[in-house]
């Protein structure tokens, strides 16, 4: 699977439970969409994803992905702790010089 650097520290970040090179992986004016909520700089990235590894003991692990023209869409299996486990969720960067500016996860 061809995926952009920054998006393959995010997975890896992901699957290691790195936090500082999973926020590292985002431009520091990034947005994430998730849950119904918006997080919009570094911090309140890191602090999304700290609050729902702790809440959730999830990973996700890549299974395909498509670039959109503007964005890159990859499917993954995420397997943790939360109902209907593991579930497929979509998620949609776009990547502007090197670094996420934007994330959204949905199903």
């Amino acid at each position: 699977m061809n995926l952009p650097d920054s998006v393959k520290t995010y997975f890896d970040a992901d699957q290691s439970s790195d936090a500082e090179a999973l926020v590292g992986a985002f431009s520091e004016t990034a947005v994430v969409h998730d849950e119904g909520a918006t997080y919009q700089g570094l911090e309140p990235i890191r602090r999304w994803w700290l609050e729902a590894k702790q809440k959730y003991s999830h990973t996700a692990q890549p299974i395909s992905a498509a670039n959109d023209g503007e964005g890159i869409s990859v499917l993954a299996t995420v397997s943790g702790n939360f109902p209907n486990s593991p579930a497929k969720l979509r998620f949609r960067f776009i990547v502007e010089q090197g670094k996420i500016a934007q994330l959204e996860i949905g199903a």
